[in-house]
């Protein structure tokens, strides 16, 4: 081969690269695009593990995109109202949402379920129902006549049952108690006696500290120590009996979801799995330090009485009765976490109660 027929085929082999990575470039472009996407959320800043999901899911997306899906996060008020996230995501403000949906019962009482309902799952039942239980694809059935897809992203495990400028000692004692509680806790509530109100987060400390609320939940000792609701209410009770395992949720506007290509929509589902156990594990790490300073601040903490958790048990089943008579989407979606409860704690009771019980006696002995 001579020097003219070596170049003349390198250049050919050169053109025949070329050509395939100009083939090649539209489809890579075609399968990442560049994407911006705004995510409001309805929590504030300073609650930095429930707002810090929404922040993970964000990051996650951007790093595995190599930055061309970029998702701009917004805390509760910045653009949209904390309580009205979703109804964003839904009209196409915004193309996301980290919010709650039980917030959203006002539109009807089957959004509760996809966050927590009184004396439902607790966060491990939560997240089995969801991932390997077809939780997730009846609500997202159920979410779709509100142009809304939704992926869990949070967890806050069970609860405390909130902050009391009286002791609650007897049922009596609730009746006439203005309280800020979310979901069909609020519903079932007023059943014995308790005035409901449903107020955004940052707006709850100045509404007890004024008197304008008598008591209010919120979510547990790391986010409560940072509010400061110890300062204007003394009296710490549990459990939060309306929410053992309660569901943030990631909500996508469902046409701009549908429309994603598909290796997008497999990286937001992950990014949201991984924001979802990561936030569970932050309040598992942080609860107990904080229980402490709350204590150590002069936080009196108290149990509900058997006598309360039985009353209100039997006013939620008879709040479930009457939802399930005239709403066939409640009814359907109900039934079908109920059935999934009754297994697991079929199964529960049987190892984790017995284990997790006698380390804990060994714990209040110090033999742990």
């Amino acid at each position: 081969m001579n020097r003219r027929q070596f170049f003349k085929q390198a250049g050919l082999a050169g053109m025949g690269a070329a050509s395939s990575a100009a083939l090649a470039a539209p489809a890579l472009a075609q399968e990442n695009p560049k994407l911006s996407w705004r995510m409001t959320s309805s929590f504030p800043k300073s609650l930095d593990i429930i707002y810090g999901a929404a922040e993970d899911i964000a990051r996650s997306v951007s790093e595995a995109t190599d930055g061309a899906f970029q998702i701009q996060v917004f805390a509760a008020g910045e653009i949209i109202p904390a309580l009205e996230a979703a109804d964003a995501v839904a009209a196409g403000t915004v193309e996301m949402a980290h919010s709650c949906s039980y917030y959203y019962i006002g539109k009807d009482p089957t959004f509760a379920l996809g966050t927590a309902i009184p004396f439902g799952l607790n966060a491990r039942m939560t997240n089995a129902w969801f991932t390997a239980g077809g939780g997730n694809e009846l609500m997202n059935e159920f979410f779709a006549g509100y142009n809304l897809h939704a992926l869990p992203a949070g967890n806050t495990g069970a609860q405390m049952g909130g902050w009391y400028r009286k002791e609650i000692k007897t049922i009596e004692d609730l009746k006439g108690l203005k309280m800020r509680v979310a979901g069909l806790a609020g519903q079932i509530m007023s059943k014995v006696g308790v005035t409901p109100q449903q107020i955004a987060g940052s707006d709850v400390y100045p509404a007890l500290e004024k008197g304008a609320l008598d008591a209010t939940e919120f979510v547990g000792p790391y986010d409560d120590l940072r509010l400061s609701f110890y300062k204007v209410a003394p009296y710490y009770y549990y459990p939060a009996w309306w929410e053992g395992g309660p569901a943030v949720h990631a909500f996508f506007n469902l046409e701009r979801f549908n429309e994603l290509p598909d290796n997008y929509k497999r990286i937001l589902t992950d990014a949201c799995a991984a924001a979802n156990a990561r936030m569970l594990a932050r309040y598992d790490a942080s609860n107990a330090e904080a229980l402490r300073q709350l204590v150590a601040n002069g936080t009196q903490l108290r149990a509900f009485s058997s006598d309360i958790l039985d009353v209100c048990h039997k006013a939620a089943k008879e709040t479930y009765a009457e939802l399930s008579a005239s709403n066939k989407a409640f009814k359907k979606i109900f039934d079908h976490q109920q059935a999934f409860k009754e297994d697991a704690y079929l199964w529960t009771q049987i190892a984790e109660y017995t284990f997790d019980t006698y380390q804990m006696i060994q714990q209040r002995q110090g033999t742990l």
